[in-house]
């Protein structure tokens, strides 16, 4: 378990619905839904479930399994989940030490996750491994740009907010094949930087 990071979103987790839940979700709310509702009825990993702020964009009747790396979040998250006309099973885990057996699910979500996991690509090797052959990864991600000024305006801020939540110039598609996935569809949803990354194992 990552002690350090867990105890940065533990602390975030009191004012995460402040900064996240009003603008953000709204904005990128008909985005969102239309990526989860690829979920289908298999088994699904829900990685970084924060405090639920996504579950209301989830399709009904699903088999839902969402982790966190904080105890704070999941908390905040309860409330939520229990809404949730579905199964959603909450647990605390650090996605680099998840103890699922290979081969677990059918697809796997995530949701403005792999900005924050410290290992990236120790992270994504792990979706990797818990997925069943063909298995799908949906992502909705914030990434570095490779347009200027946005570029050089993201490395500066990066450090600063990686203290306390995302890092700004992720590489994250670059990433996502490194890790070993089949890479189907980057859709931009804003500039180059807001983005839906479809892969598959």
């Amino acid at each position: 378990m990552d002690l350090v990071t867990k105890a940065k979103w533990d602390k975030a987790s009191a004012n995460f619905d402040v900064m996240a839940g009003y603008g953000p979700e709204k904005r990128w709310e008909p985005v969102k839904r239309s990526m989860f509702s690829k979920m289908g009825d298999g088994r699904i990993l829900f990685l970084a479930i924060g405090t639920g702020l996504d579950v209301p964009f989830f399709p009904p009747g699903r088999d839902i399994t969402a982790i966190d790396i904080s105890d704070g979040m999941i908390e905040k998250a309860r409330a939520r989940v229990a809404r949730y006309d579905g199964e959603i099973k909450l647990q605390q885990m650090d996605v680099h030490d998840m103890p699922f057996e290979d081969d677990s699910f059918d697809q796997v979500f995530t949701s403005c996750t792999f900005c924050s996991v410290p290992r990236l690509i120790e992270g994504l090797k792990a979706l990797h491994r818990v997925l069943k052959p063909g298995g799908e990864l949906h992502m909705f991600e914030h990434t570095g740009s490779r347009y200027f000024p946005f570029s050089l305006m993201m490395n500066l801020m990066t450090p600063l907010t990686r203290r306390v939540g995302p890092e700004m110039n992720r590489t994250t598609v670059e990433n996502v094949k490194a890790a070993g996935f089949e890479l189907d569809e980057v859709q931009h949803v804003y500039l180059d930087v807001v983005k839906i990354i479809s892969a598959h194992v």
